[in-house]
């Protein structure tokens, strides 16, 4: 059974940070492409951030420079790092494993506001 797990999110001032941590199991971690999007209320589910199996990353132009992913194969363990969090930043974080098929984790608040 393919889980993924999140953890990290939570409410943070503008200009704050937080890591986001996804753990998964079921599956051959180092073979999937790892992603981290996220959807606001009423807006369609974007992407953030992905990495490959060989560590090349690929960001949106919104959070380029602020946001860095990162993987632990060792640890089956995909990470989000945001720094310099703004108000338009809110929203739920889901991890997600793509190779011929594609998996979610159940997704996490992260919450900006003063």
């Amino acid at each position: 059974q393919v889980q993924l797990v999140e953890s990290g999110g939570g409410v943070v001032q503008p200009g704050g940070s937080l890591r986001l941590s996804c753990a998964a199991s079921g599956i051959s971690f180092n073979h999937y492409v790892l992603g981290w999007y996220r959807q606001a209320p009423g807006k369609q589910r974007e992407l953030v951030a992905e990495i490959t199996q060989g560590g090349s990353t690929n960001y949106a132009d919104s959070v380029k420079g602020r946001f860095t992913i990162s993987r632990d194969n060792a640890k089956n363990t995909v990470f989000l790092r945001m720094n310099s969090l703004e108000p338009d930043d809110t929203a739920v974080y889901y991890c997600n494993a793509k190779l011929w098929n594609s998996y979610w984790g159940q997704g996490t608040q992260v919450t900006v506001s003063s």
